[in-house]
């Protein structure tokens, strides 16, 4: 069983892998799409995307980060990823999922589910273009507006190289509305000779359960289900597949403020102050699906403009933010636990 972290444009970046990741729980992370239109992307372009791939292509966690492509000429993409492997990333991965309408209006991400041979093509050169060692994996969706030819779209990423795919369970069409599709996901691993992975809608634990009972797959990617629960992928591990009542996650927000602290703290070294308050909001905003604090927080903090009004919230709120250039608020490589399985552990123990 495999529990990958996932991409996602704009709000997963580096930044909120750190937190994630210190969490625990991930097989593998898999960064955002790194965008192939045309030219020999340079080493720094990659770098500012997948920061990680400084410090042998994992998180300060520890956690391997393999990076993503999105493109649609085999020959660019080919020698872009010839270029990125001399950075010795853990794996690289092809982006035939993204549903965005700018990505897909210039022939990327889920638009080229209507050409099987093209992923092939793609996939094939690519792998072509590696070191026989360096994984390949690709990302899709079942389809553009339909799923009529998502074994085919697989079958063609399996014989050009990709040695496992992420099968997103709805159409670029579907968007992000739900249902996901997991019986779509059986169909495929049916088809293909390679490992699938189930991603889409899995929020819990028993979300999990039911995805990997559909699919008749062993390994699934979280999403948005991570980051509005930064804890789901430990307690699957541990097997606590109950929702958490409302002590376990009142302990689960007291071990998760000093981390959104430090994730504050990295937004502000990241991008200008006057994005910060928006990309703090937008993981406030996720984790309020899951946390009763989290919601209050935010009610305080939606409609404030500026950096030091949203800190000084957030202080209110018992969460320190600390100034960029300050000493960061823990140790990144320790491990986040979570309090109620850390309990039952030192139970059993005793």
């Amino acid at each position: 069983m495999r529990l990958l972290l996932a991409p996602m444009e704009g709000l997963l970046d580096d930044v909120l892998r750190v937190a994630l990741t210190r969490v625990g729980g991930y097989d593998h992370a898999v960064s955002e799409f790194a965008r192939v239109s045309g030219t020999l992307l340079p080493d720094r372009f990659f770098r500012r995307i997948v920061p990680e791939l400084d410090r042998g292509g994992r998180t300060v966690a520890g956690t391997p980060v393999h990076v993503q492509m999105l493109g649609s000429d085999p020959a660019c993409m080919a020698a872009n990823a010839a270029r990125l492997a001399r950075l010795n990333p853990p794996g690289i991965d092809l982006n035939f999922g993204c549903p965005a309408p700018t990505v897909n209006r210039h022939g990327g991400g889920a638009a080229l589910l209507d050409e099987p041979e093209l992923l092939w093509r793609i996939a094939q050169a690519v792998r072509a273009a590696l070191p026989p060692g360096m994984p390949l994996s690709a990302k899709m969706r079942l389809g553009v507006r339909d799923a009529g030819r998502a074994q085919e779209c697989a079958q063609a990423l399996a014989d050009g190289g990709a040695q496992w795919l992420v099968v997103h369970a709805r159409t670029k069409a579907d968007g992000y509305r739900p249902p996901a599709h997991w019986e779509w996901v059986a169909r495929i691993a049916a088809a293909v000779p390679v490992p699938v992975v189930a991603n889409g809608e899995v929020w819990t634990a028993q979300d999990w359960v039911r995805c990997r009972e559909v699919s008749g797959v062993a390994d699934v990617m979280l999403g948005r289900g991570a980051v509005a629960d930064p804890f789901l992928a430990c307690r699957i591990r541990a097997g606590g597949l109950d929702e958490p009542d409302a002590d376990e996650r009142a302990a689960e927000w007291q071990a998760l403020r000093p981390l959104i602290g430090e994730f504050v703290q990295g937004v502000q070294r990241k991008v200008e102050a006057r994005h910060a308050p928006g990309r703090i909001k937008q993981w406030v905003q996720m984790l309020a699906r899951r946390h009763e604090a989290a919601r209050a927080l935010f009610a305080c903090i939606r409609p404030l403009r500026s950096l030091p009004e949203v800190a000084a919230e957030l202080q209110r709120h018992g969460i320190h933010a600390p100034q960029p250039g300050d000493a960061p608020a823990g140790d990144p490589w320790q491990r986040i636990e979570h309090p109620p399985l850390a309990l039952k552990a030192m139970a059993r123990a005793a």
